[in-house]
């Protein structure tokens, strides 16, 4: 029997999924993508899920596409490759988006490689941290490819134009230190896994559906006009005012006391 691709676990508030190919440093193959869109399916399914912490078994976070697994299955890559007339993205691209519409903030933890479809995977994640020593790259240029699995979105959000152009279109190898400096990655320490832990200790002290609703709010930004994301902000505001977790934050807040908020309603 193969074992999972993909493995989540849920631990309380937390979910913790790590891609399970170390032999491969974790590239990604067919049966990665289908774990997953399954792992992001089960976690917008429990409404006690807070924060997802991401990672990869073994020394690397992902070194990216695994040709030669891919190449065997041509007609499976073309069927993958065909968007989906309802959701306007394919297999490859919504193994990835699934994350960015998680209703729960992602953290995915680096090390190692960072390449290719793993930056495009890291950067589908709210917040990345990554060892200084990580190798990270848009490694489709070496390839003849530009990059793609929608990470092309959150990328020019996150670092000026100019210089995701220079990144895309030479494919080079940069540190993880680099990553945090040009704002490519949330932080950098030897310890990435603490930093991600303190973030994903603070998102659970918050109403859930406060987190939820932000989190949808300014991943809309760059895309909406300006009206559009008023009556966004407006609608999002007046559901949070009839949150139940809202009246748990005001009560404890008044009362000093530290909340115990139910299961997220939003999302």
């Amino acid at each position: 029997m193969t074992e999972s691709r993909v493995i989540t676990t849920i631990d309380g508030p937390v979910a913790h999924v790590r891609l399970n190919r170390p032999d491969k440093l974790n590239a990604v193959d067919l049966p990665l993508l289908d774990g997953l869109l399954s792992s992001a399916a089960e976690i917008a399914g429990n409404r006690d899920v807070r924060v997802v912490l991401l990672s990869g078994e073994g020394k690397s976070f992902c070194a990216g596409l695994d040709f030669p697994s891919v190449n065997k299955t041509p007609r499976k890559v073309v069927a993958n490759f065909i968007p989906n007339p309802l959701r306007g993205t394919n297999r490859f691209q919504q193994s990835l988006w699934a994350w960015r519409r998680l209703p729960v903030p992602v953290i995915a933890i680096t090390r190692g490689h960072v390449f290719g479809a793993g930056i495009q995977l890291a950067l589908s994640a709210d917040f990345r941290f990554t060892t200084p020593d990580a190798k990270w790259s848009i490694l489709e240029a070496k390839w003849g490819l530009v990059p793609d699995m929608s990470g092309t979105i959150p990328l020019v959000e996150q670092i000026p134009l100019d210089l995701a152009k220079r990144l895309t279109m030479t494919g080079e190898i940069f540190s993880g230190e680099q990553a945090a400096e040009w704002g490519l990655a949330t932080g950098s320490d030897v310890d990435p896994d603490k930093l991600a832990r303190e973030l994903a200790d603070q998102l659970i002290e918050r109403s859930p559906d406060s987190v939820s609703a932000s989190k949808t709010l300014l991943n809309e930004a760059a895309r909406r006009g300006l009206r559009a994301q008023l009556r966004l902000e407006r609608r999002l505001q007046l559901t949070m005012f009839r949150s139940p977790n809202t009246k748990i934050a005001r009560s404890a807040g008044t009362k000093g006391e530290k909340p115990e908020f139910g299961p997220r309603t939003f999302g």
